[in-house]
């Protein structure tokens, strides 16, 4: 583990999680003005005059950039546990982006998913595996993907709210989990030139994933909170990229006196998604704005109140 690797994660971690919390505030704010039942296109043609929400999207697309680089000098091993600390991030950017602290039982919470995803993944530590997928496998991976996404977002259409939130932001974490393995086949493939991965599928095929998990992202955030979107989106992200890793670059996990850990990260991952479960702020308003969260002004309930 180098430490560069270690740097460029935790840079694509926190810009990630500011992005989640600069793009929450501009959908919360949209929301406010035009009501849920709008569109995703309708919406984004809106957002994009929104100074929170473009500076959300050159975040994510600073995220793209750091997580390829480090991806590039290190593993979806080494880069994926590190990624966890997105969670943490999001609630100390998240804090000061919203003016109000998320509850205690949410900081436990995601402390608890952090670190036991953490846990998990560092103690699986799968083999470094191939540069580049094994012939023949991004097919049924492609169509697996599709199938996973299809049907958390289909599901999540069926529902409101933070069960809403948290099943697009599944959908979202499964397609920025396939982002994550497409960007390590084309650093894979830099050996081979500049002209030789321009003209080869993975960087397309990684734009057009990147897209709709952009697209569903922004779904999961109109729905609902972050406390109930981000760690779907983490974790999801998180065990997409472990599995496509052992499914197609040969990254094997490790098992024997590791299961301990494992377990016990699991059992963290566990606890901390039933505490969050109960958690005040999934379905409170600490990531809304100010007038949403606190309502009218007195002043404007007593001129309400005369008209």
């Amino acid at each position: 583990m180098s430490a560069l690797t270690v740097v460029l994660a935790l840079l694509a971690a926190l810009s990630n999680a500011a992005a989640s919390v600069l793009q929450r505030r501009a959908a919360a704010q949209d929301a406010d003005r035009a009501g849920a039942a709008h569109t995703v296109v309708r919406s984004l043609l809106r957002l994009a005059r929104d100074r929170y929400w473009v500076g959300g999207a050159a975040l994510l697309a600073l995220t793209t950039v750091l997580q390829a680089a480090a991806l590039a000098v290190g593993t979806l091993a080494v880069v994926q546990p590190l990624m966890a600390s997105e969670l943490l991030f999001t609630l100390m950017v998240g804090s000061v982006v919203f003016h109000r602290r998320p509850d205690s039982r949410t900081w436990l919470a995601f402390v608890a998913l952090a670190v036991g995803l953490a846990l998990f993944l560092g103690a699986a530590a799968p083999s470094a595996g191939h540069d580049t997928a094994t012939s023949g496998r991004w097919g049924w991976a492609g169509l697996a993907l599709f199938v996973v996404m299809t049907s958390l977002a289909s599901a999540g259409n069926l529902v409101r709210g933070a069960p809403r939130a948290a099943l697009f932001g599944s959908a979202s974490a499964v397609g920025f989990g396939g982002t994550a393995a497409l960007l390590k086949e084309v650093t894979g493939r830099f050996p081979q030139g500049a002209g030789a991965v321009l003209a080869q599928w993975p960087l397309y095929a990684t734009a057009v994933v990147g897209v709709v998990s952009f697209l569903l992202l922004q779904s999961a955030l109109r729905a609902g909170t972050l406390a109930a979107s981000q760690p779907a989106l983490t974790l999801g992200d998180a065990l997409t990229s472990v599995a496509l890793g052992s499914a197609l670059f040969g990254e094997e996990i490790a098992l024997g006196v590791r299961v301990l850990p494992e377990l016990i990260g699991v059992a963290l991952i566990g606890l901390g998604s039933v505490g969050l479960a109960r958690a005040p702020s999934v379905h409170g308003a600490w990531d809304t704005t100010p007038a949403a969260r606190d309502g009218p002004r007195p002043g404007l309930r007593s001129r309400r109140r005369g008209a």
